[in-house]
């Protein structure tokens, strides 16, 4: 099951930017609400591949990924 997340939007002039709330430095903005929305998920799935990579990374060894829900 893909993880939810919360983003927080706004009309800033003529641009929508905004925010994910679960995961800091993630932000973005677009011309429209759509594309900020697309923007968002893009720059959302990049942040969490680029962390995923420096667990991965950062564990010597054996390791084991697990996968843990709230």
């Amino acid at each position: 099951m893909p993880a939810s997340y919360n983003a927080v939007i706004q009309q800033d002039g003529p641009w929508w930017i905004g925010w994910i709330e679960e995961v800091p430095g993630v932000n973005s903005q677009g011309k429209t609400r759509e594309e900020l929305i697309e923007n968002l998920r893009d720059a959302l799935d990049e942040a969490l591949e680029m962390n995923r990579a420096d667990a991965r990374a950062a564990a010597s060894g054996a390791f084991e990924e697990v996968s843990i829900s709230t």
